[in-house]
């Protein structure tokens, strides 16, 4: 037996153990992981706010501080004007839950010929077996939706305590990452993170902007139709429609529909229909203004890194993956050679009908002179 091979032997069982060790804390920290990125990226999106008040002579970590307060302030009063919303919308509507089924149980009596009563319905739902079911369901699962609320609590704690020590140490950790690496390389990294600051920071106050014109125009409609809560459903699809990709839209228009419902079904519909119509105005006026300028990428690669996102980190990586995608792009642009485009039409995705058929023209002609040409050599010869 070669020398070689009982030491090539415990260095590869050495290795793989440390790959499961590595795989195992990886797993493990995973969760501490995406905390710690996504308090990055919100480190990264407050930072022009904190560098200029920090150029104005006031104390980084008091600029900080009084960032995270403006922005715990509008968090907790956006809730709480929510909450009361939902809590006095949701009395409203067990308040008048028998008049909402007795004109239901009416038009069913009228359209079917039946003879129910709301009695014999209430009497039929209190005594089914899937209701009870689902009340000792809910009852056994309290704990869970406690524990839930509690570890959401502490982890948004973990989160903006992270980001209050990447926005506040800023400096001290750039000087940190580039004392350990060769002055061509620090240049990059500095790049690097101004590229990240000025694309995650006008993303965030893009979106800001577009939802403040979102909830001013739905504001107007929701008091024109005399809905209940108009301010605060204004806020809602303001900031649920900009700041959960893909699908916000949806979810913020959900909760206007419905509670415009209760107070009339056609008040829904005009609700359903200002929502599409000012969408479409959104993609394809407004946001090409607002963005093109600090997040100038095109809608399919937006889409494609908001499913790829999700798909990796699931909803932090749906609210990361455009700013991340704008970076990289904004990066890798300064090292891509760019070249004058010719003038052929072919590059414009059009070709003039006008322009074919001329062509098509010379073309014979140039070829029928060249027969011409190659018959009269041939009879000279």
């Amino acid at each position: 037996m070669p020398r070689w091979l009982p030491r090539a032997f415990v260095l590869a069982l050495a290795l793989y153990s440390c790959f499961l060790l590595g795989n195992w804390a990886f797993h493990q920290l995973i969760g501490l992981l995406v905390n710690i990125l996504l308090a990055f990226f919100l480190a990264l999106a407050i930072e022009p706010a904190v560098g200029r008040m920090a150029a104005r002579g006031m104390r980084r970590g008091l600029a900080t501080f009084l960032v995270f307060f403006a922005v715990l302030i509008f968090s907790v009063g956006f809730v709480v004007l929510l909450g009361s919303m939902l809590a006095g919308q949701i009395v409203d509507m067990v308040e008048n839950f028998p008049q909402y089924l007795d004109s239901v149980i009416n038009w069913i009596n009228q359209t079917f010929h039946t003879e129910l009563s709301r009695v014999e319905v209430q009497d039929s739902v209190l005594s089914s077996d899937w209701l009870q079911k689902y009340v000792q369901n809910s009852a056994s699962g309290v704990l869970d939706v406690s524990a839930t609320v509690l570890g959401g609590l502490f982890r948004l704690l973990t989160i903006f305590l992270f980001s209050f020590y990447f926005a506040a140490d800023g400096p001290r950790l750039r000087r940190a990452l580039c004392s350990v690496l060769p002055p061509a390389r620090q240049t990059e990294v500095l790049r690097a993170w101004e590229i990240a600051v000025d694309k995650t920071g006008g993303y965030l106050y893009s979106r800001g902007l577009m939802a403040l014109i979102s909830g001013v125009a739905h504001f107007v409609l929701f008091e024109i139709l005399d809905v209940p809560y108009a301010p605060a459903l204004a806020v809602w699809v303001g900031l649920v429609s900009q700041f959960i990709p893909t699908i916000g839209t949806y979810l913020a228009g959900a909760l206007p529909m419905l509670i415009a419902f209760t107070v009339n079904p056609w008040y829904a519909l005009w609700v359903l229909c200002f929502v599409v119509v000012y969408q479409q105005f959104e993609n394809y006026v407004l946001q090409p203004k607002l963005t093109s300028k600090t997040v100038d990428i095109h809608p399919a690669v937006a889409f494609g890194s908001v499913i790829a996102g999700t798909a990796l980190l699931g909803a932090v990586g749906a609210l990361i993956a455009i700013p991340a995608i704008a970076t990289l792009q904004a990066f890798l642009g300064a090292y891509v050679k760019r070249y004058d485009v010719t003038d052929d039409p072919r590059v414009h995705g059009h070709r003039r009908y006008g322009e074919a058929v001329v062509a098509r023209l010379q073309k014979a002609l140039h070829h029928k002179k060249d027969n011409a040409v190659e018959e009269s050599r041939g009879g000279d010869s």
